[in-house]
């Protein structure tokens, strides 16, 4: 006879109790005894064999990999992006582009050209890995008192791709016409690709609909980092800020006029900025050394505005590199497959070479 405890265990102290009231001999009682643990360590196996069956699957959707087969719900309801998920996307609201397959995603940055779904994936994917390994992808850069104050302040954030523990960090501000925030295309790929080379990047998402609102952003985001980059692990001498048409705007405000002058602290203007394919066409002497591309076929910013401006800064006194090519169109991100391939590298080897400066 064997008794099962309140946790359901069989116990053997009642098995052993009720043996004596029966009288029964002390083989049996050992009998008893050995039956009743071998029946206890049965089911102790079985619950940690189901809590185990349950982990893998748990594991499994948190470092699932998407494919161009996925569709944009799919990086909203991710794990690895819980609280975040919708800011990864171009709108405010992007619930009408939820079944859209990622195979389109360029559909969903009408003002960008050459959008390769692989390389939004490969981004997506190194995201996904390095919360897998336990690290944070995502900070807020305004408080909660703040957002509650500006409801829009509630669609921003940083999205950081690790580099080199203390190396410089590049800001990456993707366009969109101030109407979307172009990340998928002109951020995170870029930032991988940054990464890669062991320096550290944000890609910032900003309030869409005003210029100055953005750069604001911008601001504020600099000067989140640079209060916080003992925790971040980031180095603050030699940053640079880069931006792609109306990223571009955000970042060459910064490069003229400083981070102090939309409301940021009173930093160091970046070490140097990357401006792709703009007509935004201010200038002085005191803005940073700029690496600047465009294409010939851009019919968006006119070839003739950004090369007017090169030569504005270059009189003026201020460095600038230019690169110019010829089918890339407007809004090429990486370049992948156009003539425009390979340009990140020379950006970022302008920067290196006023590292230190």
């Amino acid at each position: 006879m064997i008794v099962k405890s309140e946790t359901g265990h069989f116990d053997r102290r009642q098995a052993k109790k009720i043996a004596l009231s029966l009288g029964l001999p002390t083989a049996v009682l050992l009998l008893l005894g050995v039956f009743a643990s071998c029946i206890n360590k049965r089911q102790e196996q079985e619950a940690t064999h189901a809590t185990d069956s349950r982990r893998p699957k748990e594991l499994d959707q948190m470092t699932n990999h998407l494919t161009t087969d996925n569709k944009i719900a799919d990086i909203v309801n991710h794990p690895a992006f819980k609280g975040f998920g919708e800011l990864l996307l171009p709108h405010d609201n992007n619930s009408r582009y939820y079944n859209t397959p990622l195979n389109q995603v360029g559909s969903l940055m009408p003002y960008h050209g050459h959008v390769e779904p692989i390389d939004v994936v490969n981004a997506l994917n190194h995201m996904i890995d390095e919360v897998s390994d336990g690290h944070s992808i995502f900070y807020n850069f305004y408080s909660e008192q703040q957002k509650e104050k500006d409801g829009q302040k509630k669609n921003t954030g940083l999205f950081f791709f690790r580099g080199k523990p203390g190396s410089p960090f590049a800001i990456i501000c993707p366009g969109g016409g101030f109407s979307y925030v172009g990340s998928l295309h002109e951020g995170f790929p870029l930032a991988q690709e940054i990464s890669k080379k062991g320096y550290n990047a944000f890609v910032i998402r900003y309030r869409i609909g005003s210029g100055r609102l953005a750069t604001e952003d911008l601001a504020a985001a600099i000067d989140f980092i640079f209060k916080n980059a003992d925790g971040l692990d980031v180095g603050i001498k030699d940053y640079s800020v880069w931006g792609g048409s109306a990223g571009a705007r955000m970042a060459g405000d910064i490069a003229m006029n400083g981070v102090s002058a939309y409301g940021g602290g009173n930093l160091p203007k970046p070490a140097t900025a990357v401006i792709a394919y703009t007509g935004h066409s201010t200038y002085s002497s005191g803005f940073v050394p700029s690496f600047m591309t465009v294409a010939a076929n851009d019919g968006i910013a006119s070839i003739h505005a950004v090369e007017q401006r090169v030569q504005n800064l270059k009189d003026s006194g201020a460095e600038v590199e230019y690169k110019r090519y010829q089918t890339a169109g407007h809004g090429f991100g990486l370049g992948t497959g156009t003539d425009a391939e390979g340009w990140l590298n020379l950006a970022v080897q302008f920067w290196e070479r006023h590292m230190g400066k």
